[in-house]
């Protein structure tokens, strides 16, 4: 699944993110959903969330689980 939708992402979702840094070479970052931080129902470039390691901060690509 892909994460454009907000009703798609919950709380502790296993997720892959791509990074502010890491957005040139696309580089995703594996890590659990601690905030959404997107208030609108669909984003085309992902759902900006906070993860819970190391409170990273990233936009949705994929869900994992």
């Amino acid at each position: 699944m892909n994460g454009q939708k907000r009703s798609s992402i919950k709380i502790g979702m296993l997720v892959d993110v791509v990074l502010k840094a890491d957005q040139r070479s696309g580089k995703l970052t594996r890590g659990h959903v601690k905030r959404i931080l997107t208030n609108s129902d669909t984003h085309p470039h992902g759902i900006k969330v906070m993860l819970e390691e190391n409170d990273m901060v990233g936009r949705v690509q994929e869900i994992i689980s």
